[in-house]
């Protein structure tokens, strides 16, 4: 049935696509990040993502993401445009399996791309190696991910990968002063 999650890995994988590389981040994706995260397009739709980005935020997030995949509570992977051959390898965005629940063996997912890089197909790329880590990997049953109702192309992202809808939370999160409805969507190993 797949690992328990009682041993967790030490050293995190690289996962590659075709056009990528997922790697765990480190101080030198910093600068990419912040100028990522600073622009109001993407915290326009991330539910935990502050605008204006403060300055050294990038630094504090991967500090952040070192030490819970240390402590075991999540896998943070860099979503670095080139693949292992590539000469041009840039930083474009990251995909999280976070709030890893080792009792029910599930975890969130969470992801966020700049936005130069929307509509290229790179999260479709991304998603299949996610998947297959998570749940044979970590050995998860559930993965659940969460989008706020006024972004659709993120539902469709996770429909076209086997996530069903669970439900919707009525004004679950406040965002630029106004509550919004976040749909909860969830994949569980025998559907994947």
């Amino acid at each position: 049935m797949g690992n328990n999650l009682s041993v967790f890995p030490q050293t995190q994988s690289i996962l590659t696509t075709p056009r990528l590389t997922l790697r765990s981040l480190s101080e030198n994706d910093a600068p990419a990040i912040q100028e990522a995260l600073s622009d109001r397009a993407i915290a326009d739709t991330m539910i935990s993502f502050p605008f204006p980005y403060p300055p050294g935020a990038a630094a504090d997030y991967i500090r952040r993401q070192q030490t819970a995949f240390e402590q075991g509570e999540a896998v943070t992977f860099g979503i670095e445009l080139g693949n292992e051959q590539a000469e041009q390898k840039q930083i474009i965005g990251a995909i999280e399996i976070r709030e890893i629940d080792r009792e029910h063996l599930q975890a969130e997912l969470s992801f966020w791309l700049a936005k130069n890089f929307w509509k290229q197909g790179y999260m479709s790329e991304t998603l299949p190696p996610i998947l297959q880590y998570a749940f044979l990997d970590l050995g998860l049953n559930r993965l659940y991910a969460y989008y706020m109702t006024r972004n659709p192309a993120c539902g469709r992202l996770l429909r076209d990968y086997g996530f069903v809808q669970e439900g919707v939370l009525r004004q679950r999160v406040r965002k630029w002063g106004e509550f919004e409805d976040v749909v909860l969507m969830s994949i569980l190993r025998e559907e994947w």
